[in-house]
């Protein structure tokens, strides 16, 4: 794998899974409801603004953390999503971003931005081990 291709994969690692996990409500209220959880608002927050992308501009993580203009723009309607979810929770506790009027746009672009991001990710995985256009292992043998 390349360089970049490192990069990008260390990237996703973050960021993907958080994206699945706003995409989830019944995850939402099972993980981050739950106070002995890693998980919380915090950080999808520190994830997707600070650490592994910029929800407010994210065409800087093209390439890095974002593979397509596509997901560079859904990743902007998610972080204003965020952002207005934000606005309604003024103590900034889970529970008031999950009953936020907001928080049904914010699952519903998180949704599409995950379902973006991992055919992207496996189109790419396609790409490295070798599974031709059919979805069937490319035959490498000599002719």
């Amino acid at each position: 794998m390349s360089e970049d291709g490192q990069l990008i994969a260390n990237y996703r690692v973050h960021v993907v899974p958080v994206v699945s996990a706003l995409a989830n409500p019944p995850w939402q209220r099972n993980v981050w409801l739950d106070p002995s959880a890693f998980e919380s608002m915090d950080h999808v927050f520190h994830t997707l603004f600070d650490d592994f992308c910029d929800a407010d501009e994210p065409e800087r993580y093209l390439g890095v953390s974002l593979r397509t203009e596509e997901e560079v723009a859904l990743m902007r309607e998610l972080g204003l999503a965020l952002n207005a979810a934000a606005d309604e929770a003024p103590n900034d506790s889970d529970a008031e971003y999950l009953a936020s009027a907001a928080w049904p746009g914010v699952v519903a672009v998180a949704g599409r931005l995950a379902q973006v991001m991992v055919t992207n990710d496996l189109t790419q995985l396609a790409a490295l081990v070798g599974v031709g256009q059919a979805g069937k292992p490319a035959d490498h043998r000599s002719r």
